[in-house]
């Protein structure tokens, strides 16, 4: 039937946004440092660093999701965001917490002492300026680029991830499988639907 052929034709909103990134986001998901994490074969002081920089993205990370959530269209649109606060607040952040541990850098003072790296300055103030001064759109195109980046590259290695040691393991666990899969279909789908119903300049702030 021409309408359905029609309509399996259209091109999803996220789709237009992920394709504008070009190689970018192939150069992410397949980066060697994913590949050694997976493998349990990384350098544990670059996965230290790595984590005490990540870690910090966890406050404006929530920040912006509970915005989003604030600034969603409808109480169906929030329960799924307020449940996956709940995840970042508890499992996620206990997991940092367990790695920090053993690691050797459980001291919270003596981490803060770590400068911020350029990057992290940099997606900090990006998501909060998105939950500041972002439309619904813009929040919500931020939140995906983070989370379906990183469930592409769970999905890439979940299943030949080595499970000798939880801070490696753990970390694919938290961004691949049906439950996070979930999270970013959820998300993929509110930024379609305000695809649909934002104009041209809205839909450009979102490439941005």
């Amino acid at each position: 039937q021409p309408s359905l052929f029609f309509c399996d034709m259209v091109q999803r909103f996220t789709d237009e946004l992920r394709l504008a990134v070009g190689d970018q986001w192939e150069r992410v998901i397949n980066h060697k440092f994913t590949k050694e994490l997976a493998a349990g074969t990384i350098d544990r002081n670059a996965l230290k660093k790595y984590l005490i920089q990540d870690h910090r993205f966890l406050d404006a990370f929530l920040i912006l999701l509970s915005s989003m959530v604030a600034n969603a269209r409808s109480l169906s649109d929030r329960i799924p965001g307020c449940q996956f606060i709940g995840v970042i607040a508890g499992k996620e952040n206990t997991y940092f917490e367990r790695c920090f541990e053993k690691l050797g850098c459980a001291d919270d003072k003596e981490r803060a002492k770590i400068p911020d790296a350029a990057c992290t300055e940099g997606f900090i103030n990006l998501m909060k300026d998105a939950a500041a001064n972002g439309s619904l759109g813009e929040k919500l195109a931020v939140l995906v680029v983070c989370e379906w980046s990183y469930l592409s590259w769970g999905q890439l290695v979940q299943n030949s991830t080595n499970r000798d040691s939880f801070e490696t393991y753990e970390w694919v666990d938290l961004h691949s499988g049906e439950y996070f899969e979930s999270v970013v279909a959820y998300l993929r789908g509110l930024l379609d639907k305000e695809g649909e119903l934002i104009d041209a300049a809205g839909k450009k702030a979102c490439l941005k």
